[in-house]
């Protein structure tokens, strides 16, 4: 027995504790619905709707049309699980965190969170630019836990070219700080195989409030480039519009491709942003958390 107990807690000891966190989030939301529900080839009833032109004449409720005035068809429930690939943004500006939390973890958070949902819920997920393909189970969300854990920061800011199944689901989550035009470009490239796509905007505090008084030292991430102002205050008001209209341009931008964008605040509760995300992608079905 004691050999057993330590056995478990060597491997308890290996886990990142990315993982435990991860697992933790997503276990304080409980699913109001298991899976994704829509229309398509299956055996469960899912809703009924009026006879459109296109239907087939043996989908067609006689009972229940002749209830009414009106003929029906049955729909049934699509069973097949989606493929939902998750990047997260490792360039150095996501190390950047004001309070006790980077934006390079709460994106890491926030993704093996939703993994871990998704799972849970039927679908297969896969982490964008590994080799392994999407699957449903513990070991993969295991495994892409200690993959983003595990993974350095990189210089790119955006999702590297690979490929990407067929009305697949696409799941971004950065800072978006490369310009506009190289996000348009990434998301056309994505959206070629027609997949669906979110844009989740991993904001620190201090980058949207610019709370600095005085004389103030800024330094990049990489500590090369270094920039003091006597006054900090003076350019407060210009930079926040600045960081206000970069944001809303991204937003602009999701929309006209067809993306959905969330933006969220590392000092905001990553429950909030997890519940909303899985319920875009659930298709807006509810859940409780």
């Amino acid at each position: 027995m004691t050999r057993l107990t330590d056995s478990a807690e060597s491997l308890a000891a290996t886990l990142p504790a990315l993982m435990v966190r991860a697992e933790r989030l997503a276990s304080s939301v409980t699913l109001g619905m298991h899976g994704r529900r829509k229309a398509g080839i299956g055996q469960s009833f899912w809703q009924f709707h009026h006879y459109r032109p296109g239907d087939a004449s043996t989908a067609i409720d006689w009972r229940q049309s002749a209830k009414s005035q009106h003929l029906y068809v049955r729909e049934r429930e699509w069973e097949a699980a989606q493929s939902v690939w998750l990047w997260r943004d490792g360039a150095p500006s996501m190390r950047f965190g004001s309070g006790a939390e980077t934006k390079l973890e709460r994106a890491s958070l926030l993704a093996l969170a939703i993994g871990i949902l998704l799972v849970r819920g039927g679908e297969r997920i896969a982490l964008y630019g590994e080799k392994e393909p999407p699957a449903n189970s513990r070991a993969t969300y295991r495994r892409i836990g200690f993959a983003l854990s595990e993974q350095a920061p990189r210089d790119d800011l955006l999702p590297p070219e690979a490929p990407l199944p067929r009305n697949a689901q696409f799941v971004w989550f950065g800072d978006f700080l490369a310009p506009l035009e190289d996000i348009e470009h990434t998301i056309r490239r994505l959206t070629r195989s027609n997949a669906g796509g979110r844009l989740v905007h991993i904001i620190d505090p201090a980058e949207e409030d610019f709370p600095y008084l005085g004389r103030t030292r800024f330094e990049s991430v990489s500590g090369e480039q270094t920039r003091t102002l006597g006054r900090a205050e003076g350019v407060a008001s210009e930079y926040r519009a600045r960081f206000k209209a970069h944001a809303e341009a991204v937003a602009l931008l999701a929309r006209k491709l067809g993306w959905s964008y969330t933006a969220h605040r590392t000092d905001r509760s990553p429950q909030g942003a997890l519940v909303a995300l899985y319920a875009d992608l659930s298709g807006g079905h509810r859940m409780a958390g």
